[in-house]
């Protein structure tokens, strides 16, 4: 097995050797998951390393591809009378989100110390979800991609039904149907990529070799990309996600809006754009129409929401368009903010739902004008709200600037498919939300930590070690990406190329490889 297996294999090993743990003995259970997500997170730092190692991120052979390149590829045949294979491996974009995720669940598990109800059930699940994201993340086989996919997201409607809060029966069960239609869209697109290929292979690299007629591009693009797009908070089919953000469980929050929501924008990009790049042209102009409303709306709707935690949702929805407003830029500046926006936002979020769990925890209420002055009695819980604020804002240092600037400049830049006029007028009004969130987020704190503290939060105690420990990884991760953001451009970079070169392509020019 090699260290690419391992990325999936460790966290669903962690999850085995929780629900083999002895009833009542709920701290080993956290200790095993924690031992297992440390270790992870070791891995991930072994594997970028390697990575890195063999890896080119320069040169004109790579800057003139036109296919994706793999490193650390393990590929054994599997159904090979279906065209099946266990085939992952490694780009600059899926590392990026493997860091990403390991970070989150490493952090999720310290954020969670404090849960009593089950513990062993929700660790186990809590490990099988990830080990489906990193499965995601990793594979390039669309039949694999699709399993882990569905690894993925089957264990919410648990984790939020049983450990979740408020409706949240309700939320689990919208949230499962609105993700099982997703996916059902997405089944239909990856089986006409299979049989439209004609090579009868769920080889994603494989597949990229074909041109596909435009005809069927321009029906199998909207497919794919809407069916990744409802994880991804595409509107108007982002309606689950603030249900169920509001009803999770802490770490769920976190998993949930700082990397589930991360695998629309990652299978729209790697399935939609690379693989139907004609079709991406003639749509693109109707998605960023969309996500536009995305980004105005999830920004105003936050405005006027007095729960911490929909507060947080709709300004995920927000940003989660800018992800895919990014992509559907079609240019080199624009799909490089997308992919540091996933990063960022995933960092961002992870950390706004973290503290809200924890501020909730001693306060008992998520409602804003129920609370006021508790940075008196909470000064590292506060500052890392307001570092985490000023990063969804955008602050230069932190990683959102880095992120935004590039999806705006994508948007003014614009590409030869699209009316370029058209193009910057709803880069200016997605441009606009950057007011709008720092209204949101600057009086939102304001209400929270600012101003006389009430009699009954006197008592109240800030972070513990491990709340510290979990929020200060992810705010140094944020201020890391913010100022020095060229390492994590240089690694994500090569893999984008291929992307942005294959647009220019046509049935007329089209390699024969």
């Amino acid at each position: 097995m090699g260290l690419v297996s391992w990325l999936f294999v460790l966290p669903f090993a962690t999850a085995i050797a929780v629900i083999l743990t002895p009833a009542g003995m709920p701290k080993m259970v956290k200790k095993i998951a924690l031992a297992g997500t440390s270790l992870h997170l070791a891995l991930t730092a072994f594997v970028t390393y390697k990575f890195v190692q063999v890896a080119a991120f320069s040169g004109d052979a790579v800057k003139d591809a036109l296919i994706t390149h793999l490193y650390l590829v393990e590929k054994v045949p599997w159904f090979e009378s279906l065209g099946i294979q266990y085939f992952v491996g490694l780009d600059g974009i899926s590392m990026f989100m493997v860091i990403l995720t390991s970070i989150v669940i490493f952090t999720g598990v310290l954020a969670s110390w404090t849960v009593t109800e089950r513990p062993k059930e929700f660790f186990a699940l809590l490990l099988i979800l990830v080990s489906g994201v990193f499965g995601v993340f990793v594979s390039f086989d669309l039949f694999l991609f699709f399993l882990f996919y569905e690894v993925a997201v089957l264990p919410m409607y648990l984790l939020i039904g049983i450990w979740g809060t408020g409706p949240k029966e309700y939320s689990a069960m919208k949230l499962t149907m609105m993700l099982m239609a997703s996916s059902a869209l997405i089944l239909v697109g990856f089986l006409a990529l299979y049989q439209g290929s004609g090579k009868e292979t769920f080889d994603l690299i494989e597949i990229s070799k074909v041109h596909f007629p435009i005809v069927f591009q321009n029906w199998v693009f909207p497919v794919i990309f809407i069916g990744f797009g409802v994880i991804g908070a595409l509107y108007p089919f982002h309606t689950w996600s603030p249900d169920g953000h509001s009803s999770a469980p802490t770490a769920v929050s976190m998993l949930h809006a700082g990397v589930l929501m991360k695998l629309g924008g990652y299978g729209a990009l790697r399935i939609g754009l690379y693989l139907l790049p004609e079709g991406a042209q003639n749509w693109a102009l109707f998605f960023m129409g969309l996500t536009t409303i995305n980004i105005i709306y999830g920004a105003f709707a936050a405005i006027k929401q007095k729960d911490l935690k929909f507060f947080t949702a709709y300004s995920s929805v927000s940003h989660c368009g800018f992800v895919l407003f990014g992509i559907v830029t079609l240019n080199m500046i624009g799909v490089k903010g997308a992919v540091i926006q996933m990063f960022s936002h995933g960092i961002m979020t992870a950390l706004f739902f973290g503290l809200i769990g924890m501020v909730y925890g001693r306060t008992k209420t998520r409602i804003v004008t129920d609370m006021g002055g508790l940075a008196k009695v909470m000064p590292w819980l506060a500052v890392c709200f307001y570092i985490a604020g000023l990063a969804s804002l955008g602050l230069p240092g932190l990683a959102g600037f880095i992120a935004e600037s590039h999806i705006f400049l994508g948007g003014f830049v614009g590409n030869q498919w699209a009316d370029a006029t058209t193009m910057r007028i709803l880069t200016v009004i997605a441009t606009m939300s950057i007011v709008v969130t720092a209204v949101y987020v600057l009086r939102g704190l304001a209400n929270v930590f600012q101003g006389p503290l009430k009699e009954q939060f006197k008592t109240l105690t800030d972070a513990t070690l491990t709340e510290k420990i979990s929020t200060g990884i992810l705010v140094v991760t944020l201020a890391i990406v913010g100022m020095a953001p060229w390492y994590f451009i240089d690694l994500i970079e090569a893999a984008v190329y291929p992307m942005i070169n294959r647009l220019g392509l046509t049935a007329s020019n089209w390699m024969v490889f």
